[in-house]
């Protein structure tokens, strides 16, 4: 057994590991709108959502456009209680158009600012406590891109087009992933939007995203906290569970596998137990608790870390954040 008082590092590792940590690791994440347009405040508002929870791991969480402005998409925040932004501005029209994207250089404009947001981190939080990027996998990049609608019509009536885009949006990512390893952050946290059997068919993901996935990926060995972020319903968790990541993360209070159904079929570590909007932000404290208990017991603990199956809504009471924390400390 781990000795207590580890530090969020050693508590990380230790979990990773699958050994039984001094109590169970706990992260949680969330937008901060109107601050991440700037990567001063963006890293000022994250830095002090951690002095305040104190948190085992941090998610540097950007409106998911960061990555595709130096291509001219534009965005606008309109009060969306999860954060984010909304689209105002495609610059994918027509299939031709995915030909026109130009490789991105990763230390200018957006991405650049993205990088001094990390290195601000990084120096404010210091190596005790893992740092981890949201980077976004190429086709669901593609899809802000061009629009869900768009994506899939281009996907199935000009994939070559697509296919063209997709590794134009790979490399850059690349780029960008490894000038991002370079001011010492722990890993990235791959968020794929597209593996749900009710948009695609595994033989789509695997032509449209697996092969972009997997490079994006091994660009990020060098880290050792890569989480695997599924987002939606009906997820395609067996098709991905062999993806090279130490966590995955999903919306287990609603889509399956359950938590312990993930664990026997991933050899790493899951996260999630408390549903983000039922609970997190309609719930109170004792209900936070009572969800927290039962994914606990559900994982006997074991490569377990709590958290909820995507963002925190900016909804969410602060108190029912606090429960989560604390519940998590003392257990």
């Amino acid at each position: 057994m781990a000795g207590s008082n580890l530090s969020h590092r050693e508590r990380m590792e230790t979990c990773l590991a699958g050994q039984k940590t001094d109590h169970l690791p706990v992260s949680l994440w969330r937008h901060f709108p109107v601050d991440d347009q700037n990567p001063y405040t963006l890293a000022a508002e994250t830095l002090a959502f951690q002095k305040t929870f104190d948190l085992d791991f941090v998610k540097v969480t950007p409106a998911s456009s960061f990555c595709l402005k130096d291509w001219g998409v534009e965005d606008r925040w309109v009060g969306n209680p999860e954060g984010t932004r909304d689209y105002t501005r495609r610059i994918i029209v027509h299939p031709e158009d995915w030909l026109k994207l130009p490789v991105l250089d990763p230390t200018r404009g957006a991405l650049g600012e993205q990088l001094a947001c990390l290195r601000l981190l990084r120096e404010s939080i210091g190596p005790d406590t893992p740092i981890i990027q949201t980077i976004f996998n190429p086709l669901a990049q593609a899809k802000n891109l061009a629009g869900q609608q768009r994506l899939l019509v281009h996907m199935r009536r000009f994939p070559q087009a697509l296919q063209a885009g997709l590794e134009r949006i790979t490399e850059s990512t690349l780029r960008f992933i490894t000038e991002a390893m370079k001011t010492g952050i722990d890993g990235i946290f791959f968020a794929v939007q597209h593996a749900q059997y009710g948009l695609l068919s595994p033989q789509e993901y695997k032509t449209f995203a697996r092969v972009y996935d997997l490079q994006l990926l091994e660009a990020s060995q060098t880290g050792w906290l890569n989480v695997l972020h599924l987002h939606g319903d009906d997820v395609m968790f067996d098709y991905l569970a062999d993806y090279p990541v130490q966590v995955i993360n999903w919306h287990d209070r609603q889509s399956t596998p359950t938590l312990s159904e993930g664990l026997s079929k991933f050899a790493g570590a899951v996260c999630g137990g408390i549903s983000q909007w039922e609970t997190m932000v309609l719930g109170g404290n004792e209900q936070v608790r009572l969800q927290a208990l039962d994914a606990l017991q559900a994982t006997g603990g074991h490569r377990f870390i709590l958290g909820t199956g995507c963002v925190v809504p900016v909804i969410a009471p602060s108190g029912n954040i606090r429960a989560a924390v604390e519940f998590a400390r003392q257990n």
